[in-house]
């Protein structure tokens, strides 16, 4: 299937290891200009390396507020253009509900939440200004079943949900989708840290999902959250 990306650019966030990575290298092999970032400058120049065709990296903290806007118009200083944002960021730490604390809850929010939203910020005018438009936001299948341990990422990524769900609809005029790739449990640093064991998802299988919902045969998925984990969730909503 042609997903329609070749020489579409993508501005795809914590992109040096795992998920995000996962979804840049998988846009590149539609032919996406990809630009990436990430605080680890040597896995970031690591995933430069294997991405195919044009690639832009910038090392960067997204979480920072400043960042988003700035990432966004590098982006679109080097290519001409931004057609589509693959928002990721590093989950916060394990907490139980009744042990959060507000100044980590606050970071959390910041980083699974805000910086999204940032990001979507500083993409959408370059999107109308091409009249066409994918963002993929890149949160957890705890949208749909929260995870009894992680209190903090139930709580931000839930929160960004509600407001992509409520975004989607202003976007739709404008030729733009809005759209939340979940994933459980895939081979990636993160949830070795967490402990996880079983059954496990491939990141790169998990980009080509999100390649998808970012492709032209996509143009009517919008305002959607697509739980991306070996049935994982048990809900039916």
């Amino acid at each position: 299937m042609d997903l329609g990306l070749a020489n579409r650019v993508a501005l795809v966030t914590a992109a040096s290891r795992g998920l995000g990575r996962g979804a840049a290298l998988a846009l590149a092999r539609e032919g996406a200009r990809v630009a990436i970032c990430a605080r680890d400058r040597a896995r970031l120049a690591e995933t430069a390396a294997g991405v195919r065709g044009e690639v832009l990296s910038i090392p960067a903290d997204v979480t920072e507020a400043a960042t988003p806007g700035r990432r966004v118009g590098a982006t679109v200083e080097r290519f001409g253009a931004l057609h589509v944002l693959v928002a990721n960021a590093g989950g916060p730490p394990q907490a139980r509900a009744l042990e959060v604390d507000a100044e980590a809850m606050t970071r959390a929010v910041n980083a699974n939440m805000m910086t999204s939203i940032r990001l979507v910020q500083a993409a959408v005018p370059h999107m109308r200004r091409a009249g066409w438009g994918r963002i993929c936001l890149l949160t957890s299948f705890s949208i749909k079943q929260p995870i009894p341990n992680l209190a903090y990422s139930n709580a931000a990524r839930t929160g960004l949900w509600a407001w992509a769900k409520t975004a989607a609809a202003d976007l739709t005029a404008d030729g733009i989708t809005l759209n939340l790739a979940c994933p459980g449990l895939h081979a990636t640093d993160r949830v070795r840290e967490l402990g996880a064991t079983g059954r496990m998802g491939d990141p790169e299988d998990f980009g080509r999902v999100v390649a998808f919902l970012c492709s032209e045969p996509a143009g009517f998925v919008s305002g959607a959250a697509v739980q991306v984990d070996g049935a994982a969730t048990l809900g039916l909503l």
